[in-house]
């Protein structure tokens, strides 16, 4: 006899009270997802720093065209609530400081893999993409590759390159962003 058991999404509300009563201790790594709170991979080495080579990167090529974050929150809706490895934001006086970033705001989304990419590219990618984020970036280092994803639409992104050492990335929401693959692998 087969049981079919009842799950209970939680919001982000429900998710922030859960940490404030400590129980999701503070450095637990974890993100809510269409509700449910799911635990992240471990950082190894190459992922922190492709994310660090990203970050400065990014800062310097980017410049008042937008605000860089490193694992930061963004708020999708009221069920989910992702930390993406890196985002290009619109800018904003208040840095982002009152309030997480909505999809609106969102220019580049960036998932760095070291590990299996299944979860970034099956979960993360249909959420950017139903979310109406213009452009994500899925950069696989176990394979030495970037994926540019943009065109959203029907919780897909219609356009998809892949870019590979010895190639240039040019970002499609900002035209002056433009970075060697190499540069970016490391």
């Amino acid at each position: 006899m087969s049981v079919e058991l009842q799950k209970h999404y939680f919001s982000v509300d429900e998710y922030y009270r859960m940490g404030e009563a400590g129980v999701l201790p503070d450095d637990s790594r974890v993100e809510l997802i269409d509700g449910e709170v799911l635990e992240m991979s471990p950082i190894g080495k190459r992922h922190s720093g492709c994310v660090n080579r990203l970050n400065r990167l990014l800062n310097r090529n980017a410049g008042d065209l937008a605000i860089v974050t490193v694992q930061s929150p963004i708020s999708i809706d009221d069920f989910s609530e992702p930390q993406p490895d890196l985002m290009l934001l619109k800018p904003r006086a208040d840095f982002y400081s009152n309030s997480h970033p909505t999809p609106a705001e969102v220019l580049v989304i960036i998932e760095v893999a070291d590990t299996p990419l299944e979860y970034d590219r099956n979960v993360k990618l249909p959420l950017y993409a139903r979310a109406g984020i213009p452009e994500a970036w899925l950069v696989v280092l176990t394979k030495d590759f970037i994926e540019l994803h943009s065109e959203p639409k029907n919780e897909k992104y219609q356009k998809v390159q892949r870019l590979k050492r010895g190639k240039t990335l040019v970002s499609s929401t900002i035209s002056e962003l433009k970075l060697k693959v190499d540069d970016i692998l490391g």
